[in-house]
């Protein structure tokens, strides 16, 4: 099943609602650069993505080359919060620590207060 989204603009930010499972890294991509042609186009400070619906299948490589072209299209102004599920966690803490290595300002968590109350803070 491919991954299946919603994206819904609320002032500066960006509320995306994603389901399904990721079955590549060109899918994932695309999914990404929607996203991100929402936050220019909304022009969106925050991004929160619920993802706890989604089931990630991407390699630890794919993971690391996404991540990598994430910093090369998103500016470091802007914070991206994704919540995941449990068993996505540590897939999803790698994304994190290659993107912040990178200069993003990205958190990934299973909670969704702990990534809303991340987003409103500087």
């Amino acid at each position: 099943m491919a991954i299946t989204y919603t994206i819904v603009p609320e002032g500066r930010l960006l509320k995306v609602h994603a389901s399904g499972e990721d079955e590549s890294l060109e899918e994932v991509l695309a999914y990404g650069k929607a996203i991100i042609e929402a936050a220019l186009e909304n022009r969106s400070g925050m991004i929160l993505c619920d993802e706890r619906k989604l089931k990630y299948r991407l390699t630890v490589f794919d993971t690391f080359d996404l991540a990598e072209q994430a910093v090369a299209y998103v500016s470091s102004l802007v914070k991206i919060a994704l919540v995941c599920s449990k068993e996505n966690v540590s897939d999803g803490k790698f994304f994190e620590t290659v993107t912040q290595n990178r200069g993003l300002m990205v958190k990934v968590t299973t909670d969704m207060e702990e990534a809303v109350a991340w987003l409103g803070s500087d």
